[in-house]
């Protein structure tokens, strides 16, 4: 397998360049780690951040399927119009 292809599989799978990938995928890193913290705060302290983890995870998951859902199809590595 060569290099450009170990970068570049799979953003465009899911219908994106290397670089839209690259910072789709640090954008939904940061949400989740800033939900996983004020997760961890509300077990402690159960009053604080009561929704924001429930919040992220429904937000996050409707972005991810939008975006599968726009993507189009592989076939053999490459992909199909719409």
């Amino acid at each position: 397998m060569d290099i450009i292809r170990l970068f570049s599989e799979h953003p465009a799978s899911v219908g994106e360049t290397y670089s839209e990938h690259m910072a789709r995928a640090a954008c939904f890193g940061v949400r989740m780690m800033l939900a996983g913290m004020a997760c961890l705060v509300h077990a402690v302290l159960p009053f604080l951040f009561v929704r924001t983890g429930s919040r992220a995870i429904v937000e996050l998951n409707e972005r991810l399927a939008v975006n599968r859902r726009a993507a189009p199809p592989l076939v053999s590595g490459k992909q199909l119009p719409l």
